[in-house]
């Protein structure tokens, strides 16, 4: 079952929780020190990570919300809680992108005084803050999409502080204001990647695409080369939840042959060879049932050589 690893739930909320407490705490302290120098990356990496704290809570109340059973209509229970989440994610980040990056250029053609070496010291915190953090998060699940947006956004945190110590420390020894702004760019760069990211695969598991890594022609030839099955069609590869794939497909096999056995077999690859174990197969044998609709029918290339739909 997906999500099922060492750890458990529990421990990854604690984990997701004591890097919440410290992205809060680094947060806050990002704004008053941002204000009182007049630094826009200080702000706007406090803006960013207003989003990591947001996708922590989020993952954290997603982990709660997947582990309850399937119950009435919800025959997969609320495993998917954590997708919608990671978009979420994605779109706030982008509006962020679009607000910062407006500024960040406003600041460019304008600057303000910005006082480096208040801007370089809070940097330097939020470089340690972030290290301890990704260290938390690193040792949770992150199969799940939620967890790996979460830590990839407190790893992005690190670049971007990394820039805003050099823009502090630029600021300080050659008086150039601009490159607090400049930084304040990098750091929207930053957040339009990890928007990407999120909104990306997000997007592929609600269009119920391939999990990456699975390629449904592949799988659908390793079926029709056991021996045997003569047809498969109605084949459909997806993901319920980030790692969590599934599979259902109608496989036909000779007259004479042991439909149950051959499901059973047809199973055990699918597993052994490309990790689905949700898998429903629905197994005839070729002459008692009627031909195939086009849904799930797949376009070969190279036509297999044994007889087609």
């Amino acid at each position: 079952m997906a999500h099922d690893h060492g750890h458990g739930a529990d421990a990854d909320r604690r984990l997701l929780g004591a890097a919440l407490a410290l992205i809060l705490g680094l947060m806050v302290g990002e704004v008053v020190v941002g204000i009182l120098a007049g630094s826009l990356a200080l702000v706007t990496d406090a803006g960013h990570m207003l989003t990591d704290a947001a996708a922590l809570g989020l993952a954290i109340v997603a982990i709660r919300l997947a582990a309850r059973p399937a119950q009435g209509a919800y025959t997969y229970g609320l495993k998917r809680v954590e997708i919608l989440s990671a978009q979420l994610n994605g779109v706030t980040l982008a509006v962020l992108v679009v607000v910062f990056t407006y500024e960040a250029i406003r600041r460019v053609v304008s600057p303000p005084e910005v006082r480096g070496g208040l801007v370089a010291v809070t940097a330097a915190v939020g470089i340690a803050v972030n290290l301890a953090a990704t260290l938390l998060i690193r040792r949770a699940d992150r199969r799940s999409l939620n967890v790996e947006g979460a830590f990839q956004h407190v790893l992005n945190d690190l670049f971007a502080f990394v820039a805003t110590l050099v823009a502090g420390l630029v600021v300080l020894l050659t008086g150039w204001d601009r490159a607090d702004a400049v930084a304040a760019l990098v750091v929207a760069a930053l957040m339009a990647r990890a928007s990407y990211g999120l909104l990306r695969d997000s997007g592929r598991i609600f269009l119920e695409a391939s999990p990456r890594g699975l390629d449904p022609a592949a799988i659908e030839a390793a079926l029709r080369a056991v021996p045997d099955v003569t047809d498969v069609h109605e084949l459909h590869v997806w993901e319920v939840t980030s790692g969590f794939p599934a599979l259902s497909a109608h496989v036909l096999v000779a007259p004479g042959s042991d439909c149950h056995e051959r499901r059973i077999f047809l199973q055990e690859l699918l597993l052994e060879t490309f990790g689905i174990d949700h898998t429903t197969l629905q197994v005839d044998h070729r002459h008692d049932v009627y031909d195939a609709t086009s849904l799930g029918r797949r376009i070969h290339p190279d036509p297999p050589g044994h007889a087609g739909h």
